[in-house]
């Protein structure tokens, strides 16, 4: 015999209509007692009919969603999945975290090894080609992060806008010479900042001087700084914080002052950024509010009815800001009447 409601509101210590509402009204009952009431019927094994699925057309049970990123130690995905776990708990997902270590190798073996134990994946600024990621999750629901596909859903941060309001405000201060600290070759983001920086570069004017792929880190900063300060740029703008906070530290090794004589700024705007010293100038990239964003599409494939057809992929652009902070500064000698070449 099938277990029914009064069975699932029995074990679970409430009421029939308590555990009724669950099913059709969720938001008019308690986070715990909702919590109590799912985790019952998922003990017994009862399925909630059509009719008794919430309008907001949650699942009938929880499930388990995994999230992979290729560092944890970065604070800009400790942020992401923070706000994502929060969120996973009103969809009825549990967020089980793992890290690839940038590993394009570990990424494709943590997917097949979790492929038959979880529901959904967001998998996030992956190594692998996407195609080889979308093969990899095969009928499982799927959201990548800071990647674009056709054939899945995606949420990615506008990048050349922050760029574009970086070397703008760059130009301003007279920096005619900016660098661009890249980071991982493995990564899809730094390639697309590379092409978009170029072209935003030559239509500001601006030289541009690319230099080689460096670790994600504040070591591979630190690794950069002598390059940067060997290219004779008077700013940087690098992959991401903790490659910038390190260029500030190799810089300073170097006898050369952030932001006397090195404009320095970092993408992702994390909390490291107001801390360091100086506080250092950074594109923000809202991952809190990505990570919200990609439980939500995952839950919209998630609850789909069977047989309904897959809904097409769908592409979240994110914007950036620049938020200006102590490590960038105007180029020795410069004044205000000198801000821009064409009044010459």
């Amino acid at each position: 015999m099938n277990p029914t409601l009064t069975d699932v509101a029995q074990r679970a210590g409430v009421s029939l209509s308590t555990a009724s509402r669950a099913f059709s009204d969720p938001d008019r009952i308690g986070r715990d007692t909702l919590r109590r009431i799912i985790d019952a019927a998922e003990e017994i094994g009862y399925v909630a009919s059509a009719g008794r699925r919430s309008r907001s057309g949650l699942p009938t049970r929880s499930a388990t969603v995994a999230m992979i990123v290729p560092d944890i130690g970065n604070p800009v995905w400790a942020s992401f999945v923070k706000a994502a776990q929060a969120h996973g708990w009103n969809r009825r997902q549990t967020v089980v975290l793992t890290d690839t270590d940038g590993s394009p190798d570990r990424e494709r073996e943590i997917i097949g090894e979790l492929h038959d134990r979880v529901d959904g994946f967001v998998v996030c600024s992956p190594r692998l080609p996407a195609h080889d990621i979308v093969e990899l999750c095969g009928d499982t629901p799927l959201v990548l992060v800071n990647r674009t596909s056709d054939e899945t859903s995606s949420v990615v941060p506008d990048a050349a806008d922050g760029l574009r309001q970086a070397l703008e405000y760059l130009r301003v201060l007279g920096h005619e010479h900016v660098a661009y600290a890249q980071g991982s070759p493995l990564s899809w983001s730094n390639q697309t900042r590379v092409e978009a920086i170029r072209q935003l570069a030559d239509q500001a004017d601006i030289e541009l001087e690319v230099l080689g792929w460096q670790a994600e880190t504040v070591a591979g900063g630190q690794a950069a700084a002598a390059s940067v300060v060997a290219s004779g740029a008077t700013a940087v703008i690098a992959h991401n914080d903790l490659m910038a906070l390190g260029i500030i530290a190799g810089a300073a090794a170097l006898g050369v002052e952030v932001p006397a004589e090195l404009s320095v700024i970092g993408i992702d705007d994390t909390p490291l950024a107001e801390v360091g010293r100086p506080t250092l100038t950074s594109i923000q990239v809202p991952m809190s509010r990505a990570g919200v964003m990609s439980i939500d599409m995952l839950h919209r494939q998630l609850t789909a009815e069977p047989g309904q057809a897959p809904a097409e992929p769908r592409a979240v652009t994110l914007p950036t800001q620049l938020v200006v902070r102590q490590s960038t500064g105007p180029v020795a000698g410069w004044t205000p009447a000198r801000r821009d070449r064409s009044d010459a």
